[in-house]
């Protein structure tokens, strides 16, 4: 199981916002396991600390923004794409002001910096949103997202615009190791006109030809094009020539359609778990991407916790016969077939439910039903296999409960059901006591979980 990232060291950029044209310090701090990405405003009295996620997301327009009562962060989403490729699912950002520097308009300054400070493993697993089926969200005007089991996180973008300069692109990212090479420096892009409208608004005071791809592609009468220079700070040129007005070439022709395929992540990694699926979005923007984001956050408020995959091609981790090894149960009480995952912290386990099992005869003779108590035998047999697993002679030792707690039945079991249990340690193993938290599924549905503690006793 893959280990949660931090940071190895904090680093600081400095810059302008493209919005405020405020000049703003963010830096960037190693966080704890499970902490996420948060932001926390230092210039403001209390200090507040707004967690990134999408339902805190309160404007869209020309960036993303999240906010916590009255305290605002802007264009948080190239950082949050950085982070996210990166593999980081623990950061808080220190920031000085209202939004993120917009730097050079892309995400490379800050997968630089993160390259630079290093990566610290953390003890927790990462938590992954692993999608089982297809979501999809369709907006008024074209946008589509699909979202579609992979087996890494992986996106595919296209752009379409009524312009005689950008048309139709298309990006893709097939993994996320390429994201620093063949994404990251993609630049956010405006056509101009966008710009005074946006200057109306108040937006933009800090945007250039350094920071942004400037795509001009209606002709202007030359005194309206050089009074638009001016308002935005850029040297007076042929307004007959067409094209794009920036200082530094395009680096990719489909450099707009890697910036939409940036934007995407960042927006997505507010989902507050990294993604195990296809991303395919048509004509993306923050709004429906902020909007998909939702969606994909109610769905994992929905299954709070997801089954482990299970792959029933692959060999076991622990088949039977080492299991039987390991505990002392015997017919008709040893209630794992297999494990299939295991580490320091978590096991995965697996019981086929057959029509055969000798509880079936009772309960009930006319509607078979496993036992709601058989349900947490088979979760503490799994944790007994995890806490065993740790000890040099686990032959030796056997575990007994102490206490089960918050014990809940969702869903009945019936034969023909294969219980997935997957079981974490809620602390480390102190004296030969462990606290576990499990979960018992049938295909995607939880059909019981409890919370117990357990003893290790060396046999006699």
């Amino acid at each position: 199981m893959q280990k949660q990232l931090t940071l190895n060291q904090s680093f600081t950029l400095k810059g302008k916002g493209l919005h405020t044209g405020k000049f703003i310090t963010a830096t960037f701090c190693p966080a704890a396991e499970d902490f996420g990405y948060k932001i926390q405003r230092i210039d403001l009295e209390d200090q507040p600390i707004i967690e990134c996620l999408a339902e805190n997301v309160v404007e869209t327009q020309r960036g993303t923004v999240i906010a916590k009562g009255d305290a605002k962060v802007s264009t948080i989403e190239h950082a949050m794409a950085a982070l996210y490729a990166s593999g980081i699912d623990n950061c808080l950002i220190q920031l000085d002001g209202p939004e993120m520097p917009i730097l050079d308009g892309s995400a490379t300054m800050f997968i630089q910096e993160i390259e630079k400070a290093g990566l610290q493993t953390q003890t927790a697993n990462k938590n992954y949103y692993v999608v089982k089926h297809k979501m999809e969200i369709k907006g008024e005007n074209g946008e589509h997202i699909i979202l579609t089991p992979d087996e890494e996180f992986c996106a595919n973008v296209m752009i379409a615009f009524n312009s005689k300069i950008l048309a139709s692109q298309f990006a893709t990212l097939d993994n996320l190791s390429d994201f620093a090479a063949e994404v990251s420096s993609a630049r956010t892009f405006v056509f101009v006109r966008e710009v005074q409208p946006l200057l109306e608004l108040g937006l933009i005071k800090g945007g250039d030809l350094d920071n942004a791809i400037v795509i001009y592609e209606n002709e202007l009468p030359q005194d309206k094009f050089d009074a638009l220079a001016d308002k935005i700070g850029i040297p007076h040129r042929d307004a007959r020539n067409l094209g794009y007005l920036n200082n530094k070439p395009l680096t990719w022709p489909n450099e707009t359609a890697r910036h939409k395929l940036l934007d995407i992540i960042g927006d997505l990694a507010l989902i507050g778990r990294p993604i195990k699926g296809r991303v395919i979005a048509t004509k993306p923007g923050h709004t429906i991407n902020n909007k998909f984001a939702r969606e994909i956050r109610k769905d994992i408020r929905k299954h709070e916790v997801q089954c482990p995959q299970y792959d029933p091609n692959k060999a076991p981790v622990l088949d039977v016969n080492r299991i039987r090894e390991l505990l002392p149960h015997r017919y008709p009480m040893l209630l794992v077939d297999k494990i299939i995952e295991i580490d320091e912290n978590s096991i995965v386990g697996v019981k086929n439910v057959t029509v055969n099992e000798p509880f079936f005869t009772g309960h009930f003779p006319e509607e078979p039903v496993m036992p709601g108590v058989l349900l947490v035998e088979a979760m503490a047999q799994a944790g007994g296999l995890l806490v065993l697993n740790t000890l040099e002679e686990p032959e030796k030792w056997s575990s007994y409960f102490l206490k089960v707690d918050n014990v809940k039945f969702r869903k009945k079991v019936v034969p023909g059901d294969t219980l997935i249990s997957q079981v974490k340690l809620l602390g480390p193993v102190r004296r030969g006591i462990s606290s576990m938290a499990g979960y018992v599924f049938v295909g995607d549905t939880i059909v019981a979980q409890a919370e117990f503690t357990a003893q290790i006793v060396k046999n006699k």
